[in-house]
Order: structure tokens, then C-alpha cells, then sequence
């Protein structure tokens, strides 16, 4: 009999909040602010919409913004190459098999965070222990994600490849199903994922970012959009009230939780583990020769694994015109201190 580690009933909410890759869909849902120009954002479900919201900072807006919901980071990309949208967010790896693709997409300003909440899950009772005993298991992973560079990173780590495994390429809610029925032998994810597996007692961390990923985010945005004087001040603004909103985030865990809990349908205790493991640790950081070498090294280990169609400079799809004083790419995230879980 195949084991099951969570209730089918917490597939809905984490369905909704693949953050890092899933399969494509899009809404319209909704237009804020006032004047003439409208700022078409790409968002995902519980991500820059809900954290302005909560945080205060739709208020009073000199524009307009159209919202398009997705599920992931690479259909956002796709929306933002054919000019769909403006701006939207995304992780480390996204950008990279976009730009290998040859889409018109622009890097336009970070975030560094703890990447605690990307882990390799494995069920508390496996008998894999250690990353070396993956060699020859079968791992779920999202392809293009944070989580898919995660797998490789920390293969390469434990002296392994991912010849040495049997990759499984599942989207979040594909992936959490054959976890959860024992059809793969781990799974390589993100928060809230992860804090919501761990949550149940029945998983555990084999092992996570820290130490062999970046912790970046980005804001991507079309190239079109940064070319109009008047949408490239909206896109401007845009940025500061976000990093102004994740400051807000990191001072108000419990708030944020709750609003997150209640857009998402995920449990609060689950919802503000998750900030204190991931997204609260977030800090606005520069677009510096650093953030970028460390781009390049993902887009390289890509495409030597075959896995994107070119190499390129990673450079070339970086715009630092929002950066400011920010402090460096290398800038600690943040912390709630010994009691965050880890």
C-alpha cells in the first residue's frame, strides 16, 4: 500500500501558490489607481498584489494597474515576452531559461532572502539520510524553478550528477501528489510547499539552499515597457512601493500571515512559518556585478546540462536604472532569530 503523508484536502491551497513554477494560467483581476497609464502586472496567486494591499501601498497610486494572475514564474515570463505584461516577479532560475530562449525580458531589480525554504523533501521515515543516498532514487522538481537549480546545486555537493538520479519533471501539484503516495523518493520544492509538508510531521528536510543557492528574486519587465518614459516612471514606482511593502512584511510577520492565510487558504501557523522561513526574510538588494555572476554560473550549468538551447550573457538582460542605494547582492537576508524555522 502506497503511503499517504498529507490529506487531500490541503492540495487546493498549495496548488494556488506555486511560486516558482507551474503549469500556465492567467487571469485578469482587476485595475487600481487612478490616471492614465496602465501598469499590466503579472502576479501570482497570495504574491505582489496581496502584500501591497496589506501593506498599504495601492493607496493614492498615479496609475493604473491591470493584474494577470498565473501560477508560476516561466508562463509569466512568456506573458511578459510577448509584451502581455509589464513587470511581474519571479525567482532565480526563470529569468535564466527565458533569456536562453531568446525572450525579450529585462532584469530590473532584486531581492536577497534565506533560501531555507528551498528544500529537498524526502518522508520522515525514509531510510535516504544524506544527499549521496539520492543516487539512484527517483526526485520530483519543477523544471525551469528555483527548486530545479536547487536539485542540481546540491547533487553537485554531494559529488553526485543528475545522471546519478532519475529526475522526475512534475509541476507543484503533480509533484505533491506523487509524494504524497510514495511514487517519487523525494521532492526538490519551495515555500510555501515546504512548510506545509514539513507541518504535517511526515516529512522531513534532506536538505536545503543554504550554502549552494543565491537567494535572489527578481522583477522582470518588457523591454517595450521600459522604452515609454511614462510606463518606465510606473514601473519605477512600482518597485519602491514594493520594497517599501516587503520592509513592512519583515515588521509585520503575524499581519502579513494572517492576510496571506486568508488569500491563499492556507493554514495561519503554516502561512507564517513560511514568512518566517522565506518570503519575511527578504531584503531589496543592487543588480550589482555580483547578483549577475551569480546568474551567469546558473545559465551556465544549464546550458552545459543541455537543458536551455544557448549560452549568453546574463548581463545583457539586466537594467539597473531602478537600483538607487541599494546595499549589495551579498547583503545577509534577514531573520527572526533563533526561534524561525529552519
Amino acid at each position: 500500500m502506497k503511503r499517504s503523508l498529507l490529506p487531500a484536502v490541503l492540495l487546493l491551497p498549495l496548488a494556488l501558490l506555486a511560486s516558482a513554477c507551474s503549469s500556465p494560467s492567467a487571469a485578469d483581476s482587476g485595475v487600481d489607481g487612478k490616471g492614465s497609464v496602465v501598469l499590466n502586472v503579472g502576479d501570482q496567486k497570495g504574491g505582489s498584489e496581496a502584500v501591497l494591499r496589506a501593506a498599504g501601498e495601492l493607496d493614492d497610486l498615479p496609475y493604473r494597474i491591470r493584474w494577470s494572475t498565473f501560477t508560476s514564474g516561466p508562463p509569466l515570463l512568456e506573458a511578459v515576452n510577448a509584451k502581455a505584461v509589464d513587470i511581474g516577479a519571479v525567482g532565480n532560475t526563470p529569468p535564466v531559461f527565458a533569456a536562453g530562449a531568446d525572450s525579450k525580458i529585462t532584469v530590473v531589480a532584486a531581492t536577497h532572502g534565506d533560501p531555507a525554504g528551498e528544500a529537498i523533501l524526502v518522508p520522515a521515515d525514509s531510510p535516504i539520510r544524506t544527499p549521496q543516498d539520492l543516487k539512484g532514487r527517483k526526485v520530483a522538481v519543477a523544471q525551469g524553478s528555483s527548486a530545479h537549480f536547487q536539485l542540481i546545486a546540491s547533487l553537485k555537493k554531494a559529488g553526485l550528477a543528475l545522471d546519478d538520479i532519475e529526475v522526475s519533471l512534475l509541476q507543484p501539484a503533480d509533484a505533491l501528489a506523487a509524494f504524497t503516495s510514495g511514487k517519487v523518493d523525494a521532492w526538490a520544492v519551495w515555500d510555501p510547499y515546504t512548510s506545509q509538508v514539513l507541518a504535517g510531521g511526515k516529512a522531513r528536510v534532506l536538505t536545503d539552499g543554504r550554502g549552494v543557492v543565491n537567494g535572489l528574486g527578481f522583477q522582470v519587465a518588457a523591454p517595450a515597457a521600459l522604452a515609454d518614459k511614462e510606463k518606465a516612471a510606473a514601473i519605477g514606482d512600482y518597485i519602491e512601493r514594493l520594497r517599501r511593502a516587503q520592509d513592512w512584511v519583515h515588521e509585520h510577520p503575524d499581519v502579513w500571515a494572517k492576510a496571506w492565510a486568508k488569500e491563499t487558504g492556507l493554514p495561519y501557523d503554516i502561512a507564517l512559518a513560511a514568512v518566517k522561513r522565506s518570503s519575511g526574510t527578504r531584503i531589496a538588494v543592487a543588480l550589482d556585478k555580483e547578483a549577475i555572476a551569480s546568474e551567469q554560473r546558473i545559465a551556465d550549468t544549464f546550458a552545459e546540462l543541455k537543458l536551455i538551447p544557448r549560452t549568453f550573457d546574463f548581463a545583457d538582460y539586466v537594467d539597473t536604472r531602478f537600483d538607487k542605494d541599494l546595499p549589495p547582492s551579498t547583503t545577509p537576508a534577514r531573520t527572526y532569530g533563533k526561534g524561525s524555522p529552519s
